[in-house]
């Protein structure tokens, strides 16, 4: 009887991996997806799909637009302690102006928002997304930069794969093509699994 429940347990077992497995292979092809779909927006000037990065905050549009403003006119040398309501405001404020295609003031809210919270919690985030307004506004120098100081600022940050997808991207639209192939074999091999280095790996095959 032991034996038969000893069984049960692990067929219940197995059951839940076999399930987790699932999970994750399907949220692998969903974050693949998710990342094609916003890059294919973000390129053609439409506004990016809500992401996990953008959780609303409760604020109204109205709100975060005058919040976005605030910041972008924040003198370059504030950098104020860790305030994480207020942190996460300016935030979304500045996203939101990407989902309103105001790719301008967006740049001016992320710089703002990266001077005056270099260490927030965020910081990683809006220096990714500084990199990818600049890349829609057709600033490909300032999307380079704003897309290399993610692994340099923030090397243990969530986005570092992506963003150095995205600066092999602009290279390779600047013309610098010796140095995107380098850059795609470093997201293959330091970031195996995520969905750079499988989009890193599609475009080191076309090169």
């Amino acid at each position: 009887m032991q034996l038969q429940q000893m069984q049960d347990q692990l067929s219940r077992q197995q059951g839940i991996i076999e399930e987790l497995q699932n999970d994750v292979s399907r949220m692998k092809q969903e974050n693949l997806e998710r990342y094609q779909d916003l890059d294919r927006r973000i390129n053609s000037g439409a506004a990016p799909a809500a992401t996990p990065d953008n959780s609303s905050g409760g604020a109204s549009n109205a709100a975060s637009g005058a919040a976005a403003g605030a910041a972008a006119q924040q003198p370059a040398a504030s950098s104020e302690p860790g305030d994480p309501a207020k942190e996460k405001l300016y935030y979304d404020a500045a996203f939101d102006l990407i989902k309103q295609k105001d790719f301008d003031k967006a740049s001016q809210a992320f710089n703002a928002f990266l001077r005056k919270y270099p260490n927030s919690q965020y910081a990683g985030n809006a220096q990714y997304w500084l990199g990818e307004v600049n890349l829609a506004k057709g600033d490909l120098p300032g999307a380079s930069q704003a897309f290399a100081q993610v692994s340099q600022k923030y090397p243990k940050h969530s986005k570092v794969p992506d963003s150095l997808y995205k600066l092999a991207d602009v290279e390779r639209r600047m013309g610098h093509t010796d140095k995107v192939k380098g850059i795609l074999q470093q997201v293959i091999t330091q970031y195996p699994g995520t969905s750079a280095a499988q989009l890193a790996q599609r475009d080191l095959q076309k090169l």
